[in-house]
């Protein structure tokens, strides 16, 4: 077989035009005839001609398992050692298995290591003397190639080193999505992301598009990887059948994912996330991401993990998703002193007729808690058998949550999930968490979907659902972290009571100041929603943590004075943290900001009684 490939590589090279990607189907030849000479099934791809920052020139399968990859570069090269100080070899190195070529030699690195290397022919006499050049160190090349194709992807034990695994592959993603987005065909990727336009984010860019899906499609593999017991190894193909049936925009997305008509140029990459979560030690994994009581959020610093190897400089962005335990236990213990104490709900949280609504949810933080709590009142009561009835009846049917990014929204699902299965409820097929993938600030009539197509109708369907939760039924408890963002987009386009009252928090200081800019912040328009359900009930709990600004902001008086007129009590806990202000603490210390940005921050706590 190595001499057939030297005859193959001289051929082409005799045809006086050959480049680089020229000998790429001869290399390819020579390796699947190794890998079937040894009993596997080879499976080569070769990379695009635009391909992705970090990707070598070919990845190699054995019977569909990722072994490794391997880059070339052209036949004229013969300083390697050149090569591989580069800063793009560097990169490539750290590939768990890799070999260099220049067609005629190749060096073999495993975990950035430096393995072995072997010459086979002399590229002077393919260049320059133009024959086939004879074979040598036949047995050196196969001990090398022995090692590259033994290579197998340890099994991952703990969920921190899975995150990592799947957040590699993950950053792949996006490039090729936005190249499969510009490219002329109209494909299904259009239509998802046409979808997402219309439905969520209507300036939404292919890139923020691309990295929302990438994450989509790892984090879909991830929830259908922890619900597989099969025997049979995971796969992309087996996800639609494991995603539940009740979150119909996640099983549409996988329509695609677990298809055939997956586009080639992420089909190896989607493969490859698909290979890592199959060797993964998935049990242990899920007893690691089950949260302890009084514990922290695992899943949340899974998420956290692997946003920080997926993109470190989009991890502030998206930091608004975390809210410490500490902070969330306060917000939601004293709401539930508040149903007690000023509403009769005996029970708390888990009195009958106690809706809440978290309209930032995140990945569930509060609702998570609400939920324990909700357990923790029934196990003291003298209704402590009923949790089956409360979980089902209560929780299910009467807890709301908004989202707006999928990735979140996915992880959301699958905590609740997790929860109450820990809890001692598990949820039925038909069942769901409500929690709907939608912007709360845009209350607009939504257009059903003309056309059943798959993502399309899921999406529609989930802003129907979510604006009947908005406009109709009425809620006892809203909370949350909504985002800061003074530079908001988020713009209110429809006339409804909601953009009235909001705009309310303007009426006296828009004919007086100059500058009103920063009333814009998103966090002002979810407190004016908060605001404006309570208002709607007619009583209720508004809990939330947020931008502190509206406290002493001159801008804001119409905000404070509209917030007084509406409810009977308000509290508030300023946590400070304004770096621009340089306090202090009481003891002379640093001020100090929970969170990892610079604006100071407060816990608000607002009751109105209906009297």
């Amino acid at each position: 077989m190595f001499q057939k490939y030297l005859k193959r590589i001289h051929k082409t090279s005799s045809a006086g035009d050959a480049s680089e990607r020229s000998f790429y189907p001869d290399l390819k030849n020579l390796i699947e005839d190794f890998l079937e000479s040894k009993g596997f099934r080879a499976n080569i791809t070769i990379e695009s001609r635009i391909k992705a920052e970090g990707i070598p020139d070919f990845t190699v399968r054995k019977n569909k398992q990722l072994i490794g990859y391997i880059e070339a570069k052209d036949v004229r090269t013969e300083d390697l050692q050149a090569i591989s100080e580069s800063e793009q070899l560097k990169r490539y190195k750290t590939k768990p298995n890799l070999i260099l070529t220049n067609f005629c030699e190749f060096w073999l690195w495993r975990d950035g290591h430096w393995i072995k290397k072997v010459r086979i022919a002399m590229p002077k006499v393919l260049n320059t003397l133009k024959t086939v050049p004879p074979l040598q160190n036949e047995k050196e090349l196969i001990e090398l190639l022995d090692i590259f194709i033994s290579y197998n992807i340890p099994e991952t034990k703990t969920a921190k080193a899975l995150a990592k695994e799947l957040a590699q592959r993950a950053k792949l993603l996006p490039s090729y999505i936005v190249d499969l987005l510009n490219d002329d065909k109209e494909e299904e990727l259009d239509r998802i992301y046409n979808a997402f336009r219309k439905f969520l984010i209507s300036d939404l860019s292919k890139e923020d598009f691309a990295d929302i899906y990438a994450q989509t499609i790892t984090y879909g593999l991830f929830t259908a990887r922890l619900k597989y017991g099969g025997k049979e190894k995971f796969t992309r193909f087996l996800a639609q059948q494991l995603i539940p049936k009740n979150i119909k925009i996640l099983r549409d997305t996988f329509s695609l994912i677990s298809s055939q008509a997956l586009p080639e140029h992420i089909t190896w990459i989607v493969d490859d996330i698909a290979t890592i979560l199959a060797f993964a030690d998935m049990e242990k994994i899920k007893k690691e991401l089950r949260r302890e009581k009084g514990g922290d959020d695992p899943l949340m610093h899974f998420y956290e993990t692997f946003l920080k190897e997926y993109d470190p400089k989009k991890r502030k962005a998206r930091g608004v998703y975390y809210t410490p335990l500490p902070v969330v236990s306060y917000i939601t213990r004293s709401i539930n002193i508040l149903l007690k104490e000023k509403f009769g709900k005996k029970l708390g949280f888990a009195s009958e007729g106690v809706t809440i609504l978290d309209p930032a949810s995140g990945t569930l933080t509060f609702p998570a808690s609400a939920i324990a709590i909700t357990k923790e009142e029934i196990d003291k009561s003298s209704n402590a058998g009923s949790w089956q009835q409360i979980a089902k009846n209560h929780i299910l049917k009467n807890y709301y949550a908004f989202e707006l990014l999928m990735a979140p929204y996915i992880i959301g699902h699958l905590k609740i999930s997790l929860l109450l299965e820990e809890l001692g409820y598990k949820m039925e097929n038909g069942e769901r968490f409500q929690l709907y993938l939608t912007n709360t600030l845009d209350l607009s009539d939504i257009e059903k979907s003309a056309l059943p197509l798959p993502f399309i109708t899921g999406l529609s369907e989930e802003a129907q659902k979510a604006k009947v939760v908005k406009k109709d039924i009425p809620v006892l408890v809203v909370m949350g972290n909504p985002p800061y963002s003074v530079s908001s987009a988020n713009l209110i386009k429809e006339d409804s009571e909601y953009k009235n009252l909001y705009e309310s928090y303007k009426e006296i200081v828009r004919k007086e100041e100059k500058n009103i800019q920063p009333l814009s912040d998103d966090y002002i328009k979810f407190i004016a929603f908060a605001h404006w359900k309570v208002k709607q009930t007619g009583q209720g709990i508004v809990g939330m943590i947020t931008n502190n600004s509206y406290l002493d902001g001159l801008i804001h008086r119409d905000m404070r004075r509209k917030l007084s007129e509406d409810f009977d009590e308000i509290y508030i806990l300023n946590l400070h943290g304004n770096s621009k202000r340089k306090e202090k603490t009481p003891a002379g210390g640093k001020d100090e900001n929970i969170f990892d940005i610079q604006q100071g921050v407060g816990i608000i706590l607002m009751v109105k009684l209906g009297k």
